[in-house]
């Protein structure tokens, strides 16, 4: 950034320097020669005044005052390369003769007719002969003002880019495990010194924001999850108990299930706070349902495994819904997804289509065009469906947010999409890969 805006600075400075040179270079040009042409036509206007002043005496002209000026009553005696342009511009009162001659011209009586005065001045002109060298003195000093120009543009942009520069090496030196702390330290009190200040106190509300979401992860890791682990035991020791009636059974499965759910619920939102692959083996860990431990996401994850352990984790639930599940999923359909994350995303939308099916439908699961596809009839989408952090007030889904559940397949690689089409919801989960 530095070097662009050194180079950039620089360059602005050598182009108007240029220009500015450039354009009194010329104003002295055009001033030297309008000079010059002032002078010469002088000397005629003189000569003429003096010839007019002897006719009226005489009764004719007289011999000019100066060897380069000559008298010429008609055409005829005009120089050959001065009566070829009269011929043509008979108004004409300087003209550019052969073998460098040049002329100044001023008719006495009418312009353009006789007699004329014709001042051959080539030996007289002043600027002509010194052009080349005035056009490299005025080259030189615009090449002088340029290298100064650049000079000056480059000690201003390392005074004005040196804060810059270490104000940019501080932020990107940032990260959320360590931001940088005195950013404003040695940047003075221009208005970079501001920005810098004005970072550092937004840096300073950002640390702490951090620390309180590191706090509560930290205490919701404990106060949320350790709970929930013992409630899931004791259900698990009650269920085990054979001698408890088919009521009660039902109840403790329904129970059970609730509780996977919400160990599940309270993993993914921990993951979603730390986002890091780590602690999304960590999290999973604390699932009662088994899964594999996160796998690099270059990796295919195979999906009917993932499905049949949320089937057989919810066999006895299933039995009491209303809806049948027609798993249409082959060995070897696979996403490019964890699996810890691919299996929250099944258990979730699985959840949320038996919960917001018509009664009597079927949810299928299919993979196509390398995604896999969840099927259910049901009524259409709210408008604003996943568009919102959290689930909506008047959910019934036993799984996680849509939103929420997009969140977390996108921080993984991946896409959760939703259509609803002549009575059919379709949710689909792109994983990048198949």
């Amino acid at each position: 950034m530095k070097q662009r805006l050194q180079r950039r600075w620089m360059f602005a400075l050598a182009a108007f320097t240029l220009a500015v040179t450039a354009l009194f270079g010329l104003f002295a040009m055009i001033f030297v020669y309008t000079v010059e042409d002032r002078f010469l036509e002088r000397l005629l206007k003189q000569e003429a005044q003096a010839q007019r002043a002897h006719l009226a005496a005489q009764g004719r002209y007289g011999a000019t005052g100066s060897d380069f000026i000559s008298l010429h009553l008609s055409p005829a005696s005009l120089p050959a390369d001065v009566a070829r342009v009269l011929a043509k511009e008979p108004g004409r009162s300087e003209v550019a003769g052969d073998d460098g001659r040049h002329y100044h011209l001023l008719a006495l009586q009418a312009a353009g007719a006789p007699p004329w005065l014709v001042a051959e001045v080539s030996q007289q002109l002043i600027v002509r002969p010194m052009r080349n060298q005035l056009l490299r003195w005025l080259v030189g000093s615009s090449l002088f003002m340029v290298a100064l120009a650049l000079l000056l543009g480059w000690w201003l942009a390392r005074r004005v880019t040196a804060p810059l520069e270490t104000l940019a090496l501080r932020v990107a030196q940032a990260s959320p495990q360590r931001l940088p702390t005195a950013v404003a330290d040695g940047l003075g009190d221009s208005e970079i010194g501001d920005v810098a200040r004005a970072f550092d106190a937004l840096l300073g509300r950002t640390q702490a924001f951090i620390e309180r979401e590191q706090a509560f992860t930290r205490d919701a890791s404990h106060e949320l999850r350790t709970p929930l682990a013992v409630l899931r035991l004791s259900i698990e020791r009650l269920q085990a108990d054979t001698a408890a009636a088919a009521p009660a059974q039902q109840q403790l499965a329904a129970l059970h299930t609730a509780t996977l759910l919400m160990e599940q619920t309270v993993a993914t939102l921990l993951l979603l706070a730390r986002e890091d692959e780590a602690n999304l083996g960590a999290a999973s860990a604390t699932l009662a349902t088994p899964v594999r431990p996160a796998e690099p996401v270059t990796e295919l994850v195979e999906l009917l495994p993932l499905v049949e352990q949320w089937v057989l984790a919810r066999a006895g639930w299933l039995d009491q819904q209303a809806m049948t599940l027609d798993i249409q999923l082959r060995r070897h359909d696979r996403l490019k997804l964890p699996a810890p994350v691919l299996q929250l995303a099944i258990n979730s939308l699985l959840g949320n289509a038996f919960a917001h099916g018509a009664v009597g439908g079927r949810v299928e699961l299919v993979f196509e065009g390398g995604a896999l596809l969840i099927r259910n009839p049901g009524p259409p989408l709210p408008p604003q469906a996943g568009a919102d952090f959290a689930k909506g007030e008047h959910s019934s889904g036993d799984g996680l947010g849509l939103a929420i559940l997009h969140r977390l397949l996108v921080s993984r690689g991946g896409r959760l999409r939703l259509s609803h089409v002549d009575g059919i919801t379709t949710a689909t989960v792109d994983g990048g890969g198949a």
